[in-house]
């Protein structure tokens, strides 16, 4: 499927000003057709249903990558990889489960984006962990938040309010934002002009996308759910203590659960530990393989 598709899309490093422009030109499918062109495709193979599928979906790989532009990385590869992930999820996708194919295929896009990005830089090198993966993505989002600036190390009132957001110590912020800042400018303009600006933002609208809205709302409802359903599988107690100490604002510590109970804190510590290895359990048993997969699919070139 891959060789046979990536072949009739277009050119990501002929331009990318002339690519975004050919991709709009490709119809986006209602839920009817797009039901009936995944049916073909998983029950007769026909890959000209595949070629479709995919086509229809290239606007919204383009805007999920634009998120990652920031990295210093040819924006053109970025789209690939991005590309790459949304011909597996359409290769995967079951329309019998009731869900759209932008909800399905967001995860797939993102997997595979991050998995080229962190293959990319040096960081990878250093540390590969979970945190410091997520770190390494959430660093540069949270400091725009707080108008933290990128030139010099960051304030210690910054570090401190990024480690609280991101709930790190201080000293693994100011670490990562040094490999950040010292691996590639967060700030390429178009020309030797500040007032030119960054190309991407001259040419991709920054308006939400509503293939990215549509999809988290409809992921974000679907998790609801499974969580609601998981919550059922748990004991009258270990539902009360797994949900005001995961669920609510202000969760009370396990001193004062003991006492509502009449029990140590130790004991309310594994009762929680219990029901929060029930409730993963149970949703995990709802996800499909590429969110199982922890959103990075091994996936090669096409």
């Amino acid at each position: 499927m891959y060789l046979t598709v990536s072949q009739r899309l277009p050119a990501v490093d002929s331009g990318l000003a002339q690519y975004l422009s050919q991709i709009r030109r490709f119809p986006i499918l209602t839920q009817e057709e797009e039901t009936g062109l995944a049916r073909r495709w998983r029950l007769q193979g026909d890959r000209d249903a595949a070629y479709r599928l995919v086509t229809s979906h290239l606007r919204l790989v383009a805007k999920i990558a634009m998120r990652y532009r920031g990295y210093g990385l040819p924006v053109a590869d970025i789209v690939s990889e991005g590309n790459i992930g949304l011909m597996q999820a359409v290769k995967r996708f079951d329309p019998e489960r009731g869900v759209r194919l932008s909800t399905y295929a967001m995860w797939w896009i993102k997997a595979t984006i991050q998995e080229y990005v962190l293959r990319s830089w040096s960081l990878v090198k250093i540390s590969a962990n979970s945190a410091q993966k997520k770190l390494f993505f959430k660093l540069r989002r949270a400091k725009g938040a707080i108008s933290a600036l990128d030139d010099g190390d960051l304030r210690p009132d910054h570090a401190k309010t990024l480690s609280m957001r991101l709930k790190v110590s201080e000293r693994e912020v100011v670490d990562m934002d040094r490999r950040l800042r010292g691996d590639v400018s967060l700030n390429s303009h178009i020309s030797d002009t500040p007032e030119a600006g960054d190309a991407l933002e001259r040419i991709v609208d920054s308006s939400p996308c509503h293939d990215i809205e549509l999809a988290e709302n409809e992921e974000l409802a679907r998790r609801r759910q499974a969580l609601q359903e998981a919550l059922q599988t748990l004991s009258p107690r270990e539902r009360h203590v797994f949900t005001v100490r995961h669920l609510t604002e202000c969760p009370p510590n396990l001193h004062t659960l003991a006492k509502e109970y009449g029990i140590s804190g130790e004991r309310i510590r594994q009762i929680e530990v219990r029901a929060f290895q029930k409730v993963r359990a149970a949703m995990l048993e709802r996800e499909d393989p590429a969110t199982r997969m922890k959103h990075a699919p091994k996936t090669s070139a096409p």
